[in-house]
């Protein structure tokens, strides 16, 4: 095997297989003749072969050029054929997708996501796994995870984000207590259980609480719940409140309560490592979540 061979050096050789000659092969590279046989010079030197001699009628190939010719075209050929980004035949790209992701963004922006890129690409398979939170750069620097969707504040330092909407809370019950009409204050709630959602780490204490101790306020919380579907189905067989995603609501069961104020929202993110920044079909699907909530960014 030849190691110091170069593109240019390869470039040089097929141009000289074609026209045989020195002065022909500089008009097609554009550069001086001089510069094909300082080129020509190197070569001979790095394959240990003079590649091509003097005759009446211009430059000959070797036996040994001869030999090697076949391989030189296939790989220019093989570079030639490599995409650049963005250029990808979406229906023919065939690779598994890994997607890690909180059940309510699998709910609210995964679900419609892999339909979406199955027309686009219906060769592409999924893996959808929970949320990462401790390993997440890790797993996505040895490419065990392609893209993550959750909130801003469980992105570790070094995973590029994008930013996809703004998600507020509402509060819920399963115990129809208050009128949807009914502004409540919400230091009347306080002396009520709490149920919270903790992703991926566990733990007694919530988004929230940050905010209300603020407020000059603190709450009970009685469940923590590993996911949003599990919040819900604890609601829904206690008296307990909780803070839950608007985009979750409507749900069969339980009802909103209408505060008189409430804590603060949080941005909705895709992450992803900078090794995949020029995916092709990262970039179509982070320029399709663009597209798809743009509109609610704005508003």
């Amino acid at each position: 095997m030849i190691k110091d061979l170069e593109i240019n050096h390869l470039k040089t050789l097929e141009i000289l297989f074609r026209v045989e000659s020195i002065s022909l092969a500089a008009e097609h590279l554009q550069v001086s003749q001089q510069a094909v046989s300082f080129q020509l010079k190197k070569i001979r030197k790095i394959v240990g072969d003079d590649l091509f001699v003097r005759t009446g009628h211009g430059m000959a190939p070797t036996s040994y050029a001869k030999f090697i010719e076949p391989q030189i075209r296939q790989v220019l050929t093989l570079l030639s054929e490599i995409p650049a980004p963005g250029s990808l035949d979406s229906s023919q790209t065939s690779r598994t997708l890994v997607i890690s992701a909180t059940d309510y963004a699998q709910k609210v922006v995964v679900a419609a996501l892999i339909q979406r890129v199955r027309q686009y690409a219906p060769k592409v398979k999924f893996i959808v796994t929970n949320i990462e939170s401790v390993s997440l750069t890790q797993k996505m620097h040895q490419g065990e995870i392609d893209l993550a969707f959750t909130s801003a504040g469980y992105v570790p330092d070094g995973i590029n984000t994008q930013v996809l909407f703004n998600e507020r809370y509402v509060c819920v019950s399963a115990n129809p207590i208050y009128s949807l009409d009914e502004l409540v204050p919400i230091d009347q709630l306080m002396q009520s259980d709490f149920v919270i959602t903790s992703p991926g780490v566990g733990g007694l204490r919530g988004s929230a609480d940050r905010w209300l101790e603020g407020q000059d306020l603190k709450r009970e919380i009685v469940v923590s719940a590993p996911s949003f579907y599990i919040a819900q189905e604890f609601l829904k067989r206690t008296d307990a409140l909780a803070f839950i995603p608007s985009r979750l609501m409507p749900c069969e069961g339980l009802v909103e309560i209408t505060l008189d104020k409430y804590p603060p929202g949080y941005e909705v993110v895709a992450a992803f490592h900078p090794r995949v920044e020029n995916d092709p079909l990262v970039s179509w699907i982070l320029n399709d979540l663009h597209q798809r909530f743009s509109k609610s960014m704005a508003s």
